[in-house]
């Protein structure tokens, strides 16, 4: 998605989180040394083409607050599971 996103002729915007706040979520990577999950990596080189491809990386720990503030200093961690919906 993020290779076909910008692509075109019109205004795109491609945008990765970076999950490196463990109070508002788990954090993993293993992008600056967090840790590796079994699913869904950040890993260090899609780190770089992101920067190379110029898509916005937003760090939850550093900008989150910005979009959503952080009203809570215990914070609840959250895991949430997406399941499609089936109905037609």
């Amino acid at each position: 998605m993020l290779e076909y996103t910008p692509g075109g002729n019109c205004a795109r915007f491609g945008l990765l989180v970076l999950h490196d706040d463990a109070a508002r979520e788990y954090a993993y990577g293993p992008v600056v040394g967090l840790p590796t999950p079994p699913l869904g990596a950040f890993t260090p080189a899609l780190y770089e083409q992101a920067k190379r491809e110029g898509w916005t990386v937003v760090s939850m720990k550093d900008d989150w607050n910005q979009v959503f503030p952080f009203e809570s200093s215990a914070g609840t961690a959250i895991n949430i599971l997406l399941e499609p919906d089936t109905a037609e």
